[in-house]
């Protein structure tokens, strides 16, 4: 049997039916999962009450990395070599499109704000040394948290579907050894994370470590720290995806605006010399001026991308992006009419089909890169796309008050359960959910302590392995629920809420 096809664990009971695809059976399974419903009630920027247009949540950025993720597989099974698919460790659309609709299941309420307040709060209150990621989270869900059917852990994918999940196929210490932030040349999210220590992106807490190394095991050939070539797939459809629908967004909403925009494009274009020419000081100095922007960002990709990263190509992108996208759409104020709106969808369309045509297989990437990669061209066009929401949007001071509002929401979540489950008069009346997580993570931290007790760095007494067992457990909860749920159990716990019944089923 091809091994990319074996489940975590047999399932006799559930037979496929002739021609069934065991691939096509890990898609509905996901797509049916509880957790894949809830994406869409969680934010992707901002939530949706947030401005006057409609913008994205996970749930649809989801459908648009899936719908990607498909036209490149199958784009690529149409035109690549069929052997030299399989010697990569084969492609199958299925398993792809599985992946995408899996690839943001962990990412907690309030999106990234969310997952850098839960990863600060398992490392500093409960001592978990692999805190939180948002990558990890999603590949707990599909082992481990989501439920199946009575007696099943977690949603029994096969080889090739948790495989593909796994865009940072490593954890945050230990595996592989040595481990790739010691690397003369890390690969892409393997650079040190928050608090100094360990990698900034993994795919696998400790306590689910053998789960990865297992589906790995399907991929003899896989060199250490690389995806699959499915999973290369997935994480580029994420890249194209992104890069277009935030800007399509903001733009709807009218909060992305032509003139600042317009402003660093051409300023940028025209001084990019004497803005090359000034030392990292006085560019610090220059603060948020027209082009230092741009100038930034040219000199990151320069640093930390020279494989991919071409000077001349570079300024082609902020020409195009600049012609296509700000003088092209944002000069014209969106008003919600079909004309306003036939300019946005087909400039949206028109990229994704050209983002798309440029992927092409490579079978020895760069350390930094996958199996599939755009071209240098649209690399640099992605980059540029991703700069205008970064610098335009997310980095807005009104945005980052509302987000530090957001991360005092987790904070009082995270503290409060913790605060009720050391109440050994009341601890039995949380959430049942909550105290089934907390039992689940304790129990895997033991079988963690006894079969890997290097793991947790020695740490294995019965009162060590308890409360990381409950912190894990809680920020499983707390990273489980939808923006307005978290809202709402917030001010419950807190006592500003009157609602009583609204969580009756907890």
């Amino acid at each position: 049997m091809d091994p990319r096809l074996e489940r975590a664990w047999p399932e006799p009971e559930h037979p496929n039916a002739p021609g069934e695809s065991e691939f096509r059976t890990d898609l509905e399974r996901i797509r049916f999962a509880q957790s894949f419903s809830r994406l869409a009630e969680v934010t992707q920027v901002v939530s949706a009450g947030a401005t006057n247009g409609v913008v994205h949540n996970r749930l649809t950025h989801t459908l648009k990395v899936t719908a990607v993720a498909r036209a490149i597989a199958v784009r690529l099974l149409r035109t690549e070599d069929r052997d030299q698919l399989r010697a990569m460790g084969g492609l199958d659309h299925v398993v792809v499109q599985a992946a995408a609709g899996a690839h943001d299941l962990g990412h907690p309420p309030f999106g990234h704000l969310g997952e850098r307040a839960l990863d600060r709060l398992a490392r500093d209150r409960f001592g978990l040394t692999d805190g939180f990621e948002g990558n990890a989270q999603t590949f707990r869900i599909l082992s481990e948290l989501e439920v199946l059917g009575p007696g099943d852990n977690g949603l029994n994918l096969t080889a090739a579907v948790r495989a593909a999940v796994l865009k940072y196929p490593w954890a945050r210490f230990h595996h592989p050894d040595p481990h790739p932030t010691d690397w003369p040349d890390p690969p892409r999210g393997a650079g040190h994370g928050s608090g100094g220590t360990g990698a900034a992106k993994f795919s696998s807490y400790l306590i689910d470590l053998p789960e990865m190394l297992d589906a790995l095991s399907a991929f003899p050939d896989l060199p250490p720290g690389r995806q699959t070539l499915e999973c290369s797939v997935m994480d580029l459809a994420d890249d194209i995806a992104y890069s277009l629908h935030d800007v399509e967004d903001f733009h709807r909403s009218g909060v992305l605006q032509f003139s600042p925009v317009s402003g660093e494009f051409r300023t940028w274009l025209a001084d990019r010399r004497a803005l090359a020419a000034l030392e990292p000081r006085g560019l610090a100095a220059v603060g948020r001026e027209p082009g230092a922007g741009l100038e930034r960002l040219r000199r990151r990709l320069q640093e930390g991308d020279a494989w991919m990263f071409d000077e001349p190509t570079f300024i082609a992108a902020v020409a195009l992006v600049g012609d296509e996208f700000v003088d092209g759409v944002l000069a014209t104020p969106y008003d919600g009419s079909m004309v306003s709106d036939r300019a946005i969808s087909a400039f949206v369309s028109r990229w994704i089909d050209h983002l798309v045509g440029s992927v092409t297989l490579d079978p020895d990437p760069p350390v930094r890169s996958g199996y599939v990669r755009m071209s240098g061209q649209t690399w640099h066009e992605v980059s540029v796309l991703k700069f205008v929401n970064s610098y335009f949007i997310l980095d807005r001071p009104d945005l980052a008050m509302f987000q530090r509002g957001q991360e005092q929401t987790i904070r009082h979540l995270v503290t409060g359960f913790d605060h009720w489950l050391s109440d050994r008069s009341d601890a039995a009346r949380a959430p049942h959910r909550l105290l089934d997580l907390v039992n689940s993570a304790t129990y895997g931290y033991e079988r963690i302590a006894a079969a890997h007790p290097e793991w947790l760095d020695a740490r294995t007494s019965d009162a060590e392995v308890a409360r990381m067992g409950r912190g894990r457990g809680i920020v499983d909860f707390v990273s489980g629920l939808t923006d307005a749920q978290a809202v709402a159990f917030a001010a419950t716990l807190t006592g500003t809420s009157s609602a009583l019944w609204t969580n009756a089923s907890l």
